[in-house]
């Protein structure tokens, strides 16, 4: 186990140069403003140091909210903004405790449609996730099964501002979706109808009803829907 300082006190912190790619970054993107003691409960837990991407965002920064909200990547969490930390999002418990870990991997960002990026842990066949250990996987919102990114978290935070979010998601955004995911507040998301895994919606996006809604609700249809139509079980997405 390392103390607080360790982590915090490293040479060469990532901080500053992940300050650089954001300020260089195309991506329209906003960076919350952290909630100091929470970033450092939530990197003593994790104990990861602030050396790494994933320490400097849980120490320096409340999240990152891209294209206007369409994906939020979680750090010390931000009371102004609504959006949660990444200690809550995977109920890290309330005082460090050096054996725990989360079960299934650490849900790192989520995107309006329910979509969530996971980090794996050291066994993600065990939790039926695809991917390397300590590689990032999506559950897709649209065919309701994880997909390996192969790529880690670092290579993420690159990848999410270089700008390729647009490719990714090229037949999930429909006219005005900027404009609906700006209208979310950061602990919604968009519910889709006909569902996004349905035959109507893969051939007709645009003329789908769609609403604000808590995110929690959009993560709890498409896990039901999940084990329900026989894929496998997704497991945790995320407490939001």
């Amino acid at each position: 186990m390392r103390e607080i300082d360790e982590l915090v006190q490293v040479d060469d912190p990532a901080w500053p140069h992940l300050q650089e790619a954001i300020a260089g970054s195309a991506v329209p993107l906003r960076v919350l403003p952290a909630d100091p003691d929470e970033g450092r409960r939530c990197l003593l837990q994790l104990q990861v140091t602030a050396r790494s991407v994933l320490g400097a965002l849980t120490l320096h920064c409340g999240g990152l909210v891209l294209d206007d909200g369409w994906v939020r990547a979680y750090g010390a969490g931000s009371a102004m903004s609504g959006l949660p930390s990444l200690g809550r999002v995977n109920g890290f418990p309330a005082a460090f405790e050096p054996g725990w870990h989360p079960a299934t991997g650490l849900v790192v960002g989520h995107d309006v449609l329910g979509g969530v990026f996971g980090l794996n842990g050291h066994d993600p066949a065990r939790t039926g996730r695809p991917g390397a250990p300590g590689q990032m996987t999506y559950f897709a919102p649209d065919t309701l099964e994880w997909e390996a990114l192969d790529m880690g978290h670092t290579d993420w935070v690159w990848w999410l501002l270089s700008g390729r979010l647009e490719t990714f998601y090229d037949g999930l955004r429909w006219p005005g979706w900027r404009e609906e995911a700006r209208a979310c507040d950061l602990t919604q998301g968009i519910t889709v109808y006909p569902f996004l895994w349905s035959e109507q919606a893969h051939e007709d996006l645009a003329a789908t009803s769609r609403r604000g809604v808590a995110m929690r609700e959009v993560l709890g249809v498409a896990a039901d829907f999940a084990r329900q139509m026989g894929t496998a079980d997704p497991g945790f997405l995320g407490d939001v």
